[in-house]
């Protein structure tokens, strides 16, 4: 195996990276970058293209990692009450301000594109929180979070996580790409066996090898509050503020409201994941990386 150090807005070196393979994995995007809406769209969308390039170039099949964000925030939780699998359900429009979910949705219909334009074939899979070993993003922020003296319970605790491992999300996308059935579809990867939030933070209190003292705090005094701070932090333009309001918190109030069973059905995607072993394990990791 060779390993090219690049960058997916050099469109030459993606191209040469990709030479000679029959599969291109997509999977680089920024998250929360500083800089506004030019810095999600230049590596997101600039960088989708480069890599539909340099598929095209290769003649390599190309799994795209999209995200669950593709259904907006207003939209995710309107899914549940769908009927048919998600991933048919119609788009709803995205606010100007969510700038990552709007990056990820016009990234996965270039790629669709791309492959209903006969110039490529292509897949996409949409996970939702990945977590995991080598976590850089969800882990390590709740665990800074309870390694404090005191942490917020927020809500009952009874909800399920919109959490997915990241062994799930790369076993998916391998079926997914190596599979005829999944040519031009998005498959959604999102929950592994359901964790709630209270078994969520019991696991990782376990991997982190410390107790936390918590102070309960009802859901609606905290959505109260969040949508409050939020309408102050709109009200002077702070950018990414209207994103802040009470459904921010619904993470942590409402079930996973996404489903996958289209890729159980279609490709025959099943997890063996434990998902209090799974998340113990991960910040065991993170607790050992500090």
């Amino acid at each position: 195996m060779t390993l090219y150090d690049g960058d997916t807005q050099d469109a030459v070196a993606f191209a040469r990276a990709a030479e000679g393979t029959q599969f291109v994995f997509h999977c680089a995007a920024a998250i929360t970058p500083r800089g506004g809406w030019e810095a999600y769209r230049a590596p997101n969308i600039d960088g989708t293209r480069h890599a539909i390039e340099a598929a095209a170039a290769a003649g390599a099949r190309l799994l795209h990692l999209s995200s669950v964000a593709v259904y907006g925030p207003d939209g995710r939780y309107a899914l549940s009450h769908g009927s048919g699998l998600q991933e048919l359900q119609p788009l709803r429009p995205i606010p100007e301000g969510a700038w990552y979910a709007r990056s990820k949705r016009e990234s996965e219909a270039m790629v669709m594109s791309a492959h209903h334009e006969g110039r490529i074939w292509a897949t996409a899979v949409r996970p939702c929180v990945i977590y995991g070993p080598r976590d850089r993003q969800f882990v390590p922020r709740v665990a800074s979070l309870l390694r404090q003296p005191l942490a917020p319970r927020i809500g009952n605790g009874r909800a399920a996580l919109s959490i997915v491992h990241a062994r799930s999300v790369a076993a998916l996308a391998v079926l997914a790409v190596t599979s005829e059935v999944g040519a031009g579809r998005a498959y959604n990867v999102t929950n592994d066996p359901p964790i709630t939030v209270n078994q969520f933070y019991e696991a990782a209190q376990g991997g982190l090898e410390r107790r936390v003292r918590w102070v309960p705090v009802p859901g609606a005094v905290a959505q109260g509050a969040l949508s409050a701070a939020g309408a102050v932090l709109r009200a002077l333009r702070v950018p990414g503020s209207a994103l802040l309001n009470a459904t921010s918190l619904d993470f942590l109030l409402q079930d996973n409201p996404f489903s996958s069973e289209r890729a159980r059905i279609e490709l025959g995607w099943t997890s063996d994941i434990s998902p209090m072993d799974a998340v113990a394990e991960a910040f065991r990791d993170s607790a050992g990386r500090r």
